[in-house]
């Protein structure tokens, strides 16, 4: 896609100014992306001028990896988080994976480390543990199998056990409890997003659009998900939206997701309870042009953690992404 496209496609998200500095850029990533057969991955969180202005894949996290797999691509460049690219160099060993920004994080992926899961099952024997993809691969190098919001009810339901280890998200885990009678043992890790999140906060746009729709991602803390009218993973909101096209929503997750969407859904008014995530945030057109130019930055696992960490991978992509995704 060309710059005017790119522009036309946009409409009225960048100011004349603030296309005049981005254009050249887009052009020199693009160049850049021919030059070292690389491709991008752009996270649904990703600003829109990234999302649709360079990315060749977009995505969640899980969709990303995959779609990457079957590429031709030498290099990898992730317009994401770390853990996001960690799971990308997993499933493409052979391909070069890149970070724009090595401090690109995630509160909820740094709330649980390896240690804690060894120790969590010394505490629970026998119980197996099923981790969120959004987690390091030391802690997934310890998961029985991953899962995604998409999938996780169906996940856990597919061990054919009474109880399982659910890691670490405590809402997602609190929200899948009430999708399955099988018994969960929640760790307190956090989105630091979506837990800003109120039902105060819901019930004023209720008061003040009449009619909206709201649809909330399970990260966000169960008294909100109770007050949403859908709740579903970044893939199953975009599934929901696009099937509905209610006239106004309020999408209670990252805001540059609803930028994104809203692209190709110009008939839906979005009310955005601006939220956005500061790691994702860290990752701009100079340091992508920059991790593409200098190769930078290298993720690297080693080769033992990342075959266990790869397995639990692979036992989640054969289970379907289920009802909510």
């Amino acid at each position: 896609m060309g710059t005017a496209q790119i522009k036309a496609l946009l409409g009225d998200q960048l100011s004349d100014l603030e296309w005049k500095v981005q254009a050249p850029l887009i052009e020199e990533i693009n160049q850049l992306k021919k030059d070292k057969n690389a491709i991008i991955l752009a996270h649904n969180y990703q600003s829109p001028i990234i999302f649709h202005g360079v990315g060749d894949i977009q995505g969640d996290s899980l969709l990303l990896a995959q779609e990457a797999q079957k590429t031709r691509a030498d290099i990898i460049v992730m317009a994401g988080v770390h853990f996001m690219a960690e799971t990308a160099k997993l499933l493409s060993p052979e391909k070069k994976v890149l970070i724009p920004d090595l401090k690109a994080g995630c509160s909820l992926a740094s709330s649980i480390t390896g240690a804690d899961v060894r120790l969590l099952k010394e505490r629970f024997p026998g119980v197996p543990v099923v981790t969120y993809v959004n987690s390091s691969a030391d802690v997934k190098a310890e998961t029985d199998v991953c899962c995604t919001s998409a999938n996780a009810v169906s996940v856990v339901e597919s061990l054919g056990v009474k109880k399982v280890i659910f890691l670490p998200d405590e809402f997602l885990g609190k929200w899948v409890a009430t999708q399955t009678d099988v018994e969960l043992i929640l760790w307190k890790g956090h989105c630091e997003v979506h837990e800003q999140f109120t039902r105060e906060e819901l019930k004023t746009f209720r008061a003040k659009y009449p009619g909206i729709h709201i649809i909330a991602h399970p990260e966000c803390p169960p008294d909100v998900l109770e007050e949403a009218d859908f709740v579903g993973s970044t893939s199953g909101m975009i599934k929901h939206l696009f099937a509905l096209k209610p006239p106004k929503v309020v999408m209670v997750t990252e805001c540059s997701m609803a930028d994104n969407v809203r692209v190709n859904l110009p008939e839906t008014e979005f009310i955005k309870p601006c939220t956005l995530c500061p790691h994702m945030q860290r990752i701009t057109l100079e340091k992508i042009r920059d991790s593409l130019k200098f190769d930078q930055y290298e993720v690297l696992i080693p080769e033992e953690l990342a075959k266990k960490a790869r397995a639990s991978v692979e036992r989640m992509i054969q289970i379907p992404r289920g009802k909510f995704g």
